[in-house]
């Protein structure tokens, strides 16, 4: 069984795409921003600081991905 991505595979975006519903939940729900260089710092700081850091995430055993690279 080969897998393809494409159009037609239910599977191609899902790691992405939870991605990016955890980023509007966590992150910018219920936020509004004043300027597009407001909400790009805000992802920014989620992203480097809390996401990659401090967020612990069940796929690696509830820890950080930070602590999985070294």
């Amino acid at each position: 069984m080969t897998c393809q991505s494409g159009t037609g595979n239910c599977y191609d975006n899902a790691m992405a795409e939870s991605f990016f519903a955890t980023l509007k939940l966590e992150a910018v729900r219920g936020q509004v921003f004043a300027t597009r260089s407001e909400a790009r710092m805000a992802i920014f700081d989620y992203i480097e600081v809390f996401y990659n850091r401090q967020r612990l995430h069940s796929g690696i055993a509830y820890a950080a991905p930070v602590t999985m690279a070294a």
